[in-house]
């Protein structure tokens, strides 16, 4: 019997830990959260708003086997390792791992792998902390605003327009989305003309008259431009000037999440859950090992551990030159800063090494990671700028060019940045040029673009905004509740949505917006550092909502249901679409005082004869909308069944065949093709 006990979140990285560590340990894994608040009390929030707002937490449906077992492994063990990840949310699930199973103060250590790498698990067990209070009471914070505000609201729409749900950083993000469409439906485009100057080896655009800039609004005003040309444009000047591409910071939680969408089409949700199997442990064939560090971040910072064999790898395999300074970062680090910048765990694990043992898309996010965090690390890029200027007849034109010098970072990471040269001619001053060939285009000003989801993250992070963490599960909601559609990989809201975040704006324009909200999680923030105090904080927060809340289930007017058309066969009413617990449906008008509900028939799939009688074998729905297979002629033949029948009969045993999980098995014996 082991005497150690650790609990993880995650099963796929304990038996990897579990290696490391040694027979004197046994890893098992707690799946995430335990438990979470109650549906109880008022309003459902699971909260006693009137003692403080103190929570009322039960076991989450499902885990009560898990809380068992784990309890049983506690009591038989000399010392329990609360290895959650390390986050906020880590740490909360570290605290009722602790409170749940009993464990007392000196039972217990608290540890925080960023890594899962032999010497990392081994190091992290040789300096426990213990769990820290204040980063539990900020997420146990964050969890009870996001109780209230979403049970509050979303009953409050689902009531009076049939709105899905809302959220505190859900609706905003909404919001940004329907401001955007409005912005784009009240722009106006403005005309503008190009005019280009166009020679066999480079063009150049027209961009002054004498010493002004000019801009051409009219086909009239480019027309005039053009019967002031001649063919010769003479060279004004050249300047020859060396500029630096600097490489970017390595990776935080929310520029992988962009970086991954722009350059790899990777949803949101995809790029964390391929980087949860990255940091948790790949098997390599002689070692299972995690190949990137802690994936939720905010921080920059590359420790000293990765830096020097970093910077040792790229002077041995490219030169010396090619080494370049740390970067600093200007952004205030935020308490997250610990857990380094997501890096790769050893420079030596190349995506070449790795390849055979990822899938495919591992390897390319892997190779992201790799490469942006090796990046980081070199010297700039250098390329020498050439900028030609073109006078004819006090017109000015001009044209760039630009010849690499020095690759620098682009050596490893010219994959995803475009680094090509663009070489022109050897020119000298007062040189005539002469063309007769000149483009005159007309075009258009265009709205600001849609948000992709990127752009979204991008603008959540800079706005301040929820968390990294949280921004793919914001992006699935708004998609799920159908609030946004989307359009050649952009967002584009609904009515739904648009009228959602109108009476969201009717009733809660001060709370629902970007301030509120930015200003909400920089208290969170100051409660994990131990500088607010958590249930103050709600009780501001409730004095300023509940008022609201209350007044618009008063005052917002509820939406009159959509009229089908046909009137009601039993008091003559129209009939109008309403949604159920199981989706919509058609009904009277005039209910209560007529409870007149229309039976639609649906659409019978037949999919075989029944093997029992005459009837027909069709597929049918429970009342919460699962498929089954049952006969045509119910009730006299009660067949059924859950699997999908087969109109073929089993070589073996003579009876009908089914198709489960994909494959084609017996309805009675154990044959399986």
């Amino acid at each position: 019997m082991a005497k150690n006990l650790v609990i993880v979140e995650s099963p796929s990285k304990s038996k990897t830990i579990e290696k490391y560590l040694g027979k004197d340990y046994k890893v098992v894994s707690s799946k995430g959260h335990i438990r979470d608040l109650s549906t109880t009390g008022q309003y459902g929030l699971g909260v006693d708003i009137e003692h403080g707002f103190k929570p009322n937490y039960v076991p989450i449906k499902g885990k009560g086997n898990i809380i068992k077992e784990l309890k049983k492994d506690v009591k038989e063990s000399d010392m329990v390792y609360l290895a959650s990840d390390p986050d906020r949310e880590g740490e909360a699930i570290a605290w009722h791992l602790k409170d749940a199973l009993g464990i007392k103060d000196d039972h217990y250590k608290r540890i925080l792998f960023h890594e899962i790498t032999h010497d990392k698990v081994l190091d992290a067990i040789k300096h426990p902390t213990v769990i820290d209070d204040n980063l539990v009471k900020s997420q146990e914070t964050r969890r009870i605003l996001d109780r209230i505000i979403g049970f509050r609201l979303s009953k409050l729409l689902q009531s009076k327009i049939g709105a899905k749900s809302a959220g505190r950083v859900q609706s905003v993000a909404l919001k940004l989305i329907v401001d955007r469409e409005r912005e784009i439906e009240a722009f106006n485009p403005e005309e503008y003309w190009t005019i280009t100057a166009i020679f066999p080896e480079y063009e150049a655009l027209l961009f002054k008259y004498k010493d002004d800039d000019i801009e051409l609004k009219s086909e009239s005003e480019a027309k005039h431009v053009l019967d002031c040309l001649s063919d010769i444009y003479i060279v004004e000047s050249i300047e020859l000037k060396e500029k630096s591409r600097k490489s970017k910071f390595p990776f935080i939680t929310s520029t992988l999440q962009q970086e991954a969408s722009t350059k790899l089409g990777f949803p949101a949700r995809k790029t964390m859950s391929i980087a949860q199997k990255l940091y948790e442990g790949i098997d390599l064939g002689s070692e299972t090992v995690g190949l990137i560090t802690y994936m939720r971040t905010d921080s920059t910072r590359l420790s000293d551990d990765f830096v020097n064999p970093a910077r040792k790898y790229i002077e041995e395999k490219y030169g010396k030159n090619y080494v370049g300074v740390i970067k600093k970062s200007k952004k205030k680090d935020n308490v997250q800063d610990a857990h380094e910048a997501i890096r790769p765990t050893s420079v030596m694990r190349t995506p070449e090494v790795v390849k055979a043992h990822l899938s495919s898309d591992e390897f390319k996010l892997y190779s992201l990671i790799y490469k942006r965090t090796l990046a980081s690390l070199m010297a700039d890029a250098k390329v020498n700028q050439t900028t030609i200027i073109f006078d004819n007849n006090d017109y000015k034109f001009k044209t760039t060019g630009q010849v690499m010098l020095f690759e620098g970072y682009l050596k490893i990471y010219k994959d995803y940045e475009s680094s090509e040269d663009k070489i022109l001619p050897e020119l000298n001053e007062k040189q005539e040029c002469i063309t007769n060939d000149v483009s005159c285009e007309q075009h258009f000003t265009k709205p600001p673009a849609r948000y992709t989801e990127a752009k979204l993250i991008k603008e959540l992070e800079e706005l301040g905004i929820g968390r990294p963490s949280t921004y793919a599960k914001i992006i699935d909601t708004i998609k799920e509740r159908n609030y946004v559609e989307v359009e050649d990989k952009k967002f584009k809201p609904t009515e739904m949505g648009i009228e959602t975040t109108d009476k969201l704006q009717e009733f809660f324009s001060d709370l629902i917006n970007v301030e509120y909200t930015r200003d909400m999680e920089e208290d969170l923030d100051e409660i994990a550092l131990g500088k607010e105090v958590w249930n103050e904080v709600l009780a501001q927060f409730y004095k300023l909502f509940e008022p609201r809340v209350k007044s618009a289930f008063s005052d917002m007017e509820k939406k009159a249901p959509e009229e089908t058309g046909e009137v009601c066969p039993e008091c003559g009413n129209p009939l109008v679409v309403r949604k159920g617990k199981y989706g919509e449906f058609i009904a009277c008008s005039n209910y209560p005082t007529c409870k007149y509900v229309k039976k639609e028939k649906a659409e019978e799939v037949v999919v075989m004869d029944c093997p029992e009688c005459d009837g027909k074998i069709i597929e049918r729905k429970t009342r919460k909308g699962k498929v089954f297979y049952g006969c045509s002629n119910y009730p006299k033949c009660k067949f059924a069944s859950w699997d999908k029948p087969i109109p073929r009969n089993c070589p073996e045993c003579g009876k009908y065949l089914v198709e489960k999980n994909g494959k084609v098995k017996c309805s009675s014996c154990s044959y399986e093709e």
